[in-house]
């Protein structure tokens, strides 16, 4: 579990070796880490330039961001749709970087209304739920969840409201120091004892 203290370090790190690689006039800039916030996936790690900070009225472009420290293993990534706090970022980090995906919210309601009313019942809820549903998907999706299964994400992905302009891309810019593969309860790669 990486703490929010370590979650700066490897942001300041990750900056120290990166920013000096950008294209500036002149030297490049010092970061000031500004703020982070707690998500469930990790820590949001935000930075301007030092200038920037001890200015009062800045001028020119910004120079600054934002980074997405995994909480579990410490991999750094860039998510665009925080800065636009777009809805649902966090699923889509831990579907396209980790492979998981967390249970279809309307999946409880349909599952309930299976086994109370029936899977008409069911699928005419769904249909007024996500509409974007044909008769086809909402019946493959009933049957899913009937037979104790989620719902195919291809499915599930239509019961989720459509973002107002597309994604953009999650970019994973360094692996975690807790590599996945290091054995449960080691640290630093070492075997437990």
């Amino acid at each position: 579990m990486i703490s929010k203290e370590r979650a700066v370090e490897l942001v300041e790190s990750f900056l120290a070796t990166e920013l000096p690689t950008w294209p500036w006039e002149g030297p490049p800039p010092t970061p000031d880490i500004y703020r982070v916030e707690e998500r469930a996936v990790g820590w949001l790690v935000f930075w301007r330039s030092a200038e920037q900070a001890r200015a009062r009225n800045v001028r020119g472009s910004f120079v600054g961001g934002h980074y997405l420290v995994d909480r579990l293993d410490g991999s750094i990534h860039y998510v665009p749709d925080v800065w636009w706090d777009e809805e649902g970022w966090e699923e889509r980090y831990l579907l396209e970087t980790k492979g998981v995906r967390r249970p279809d919210p309307l999946a409880a309601a349909v599952r309930a209304l299976v086994h109370s009313a029936g899977t008409v019942a069911a699928m005419s809820h769904l249909r007024r739920e996500a509409p974007r549903l044909s008769l086809r998907e909402a019946k493959a999706y009933v049957t899913s969840v009937r037979d104790g299964a989620e719902p195919p994400e291809e499915l599930a992905s239509l019961t989720r409201k459509e973002p107002k302009w597309p994604l953009l891309p999650i970019e994973t810019l360094t692996r975690g120091p807790l590599a996945p593969d290091v054995e449960e309860g080691a640290v630093g790669g070492e075997s437990p004892a």
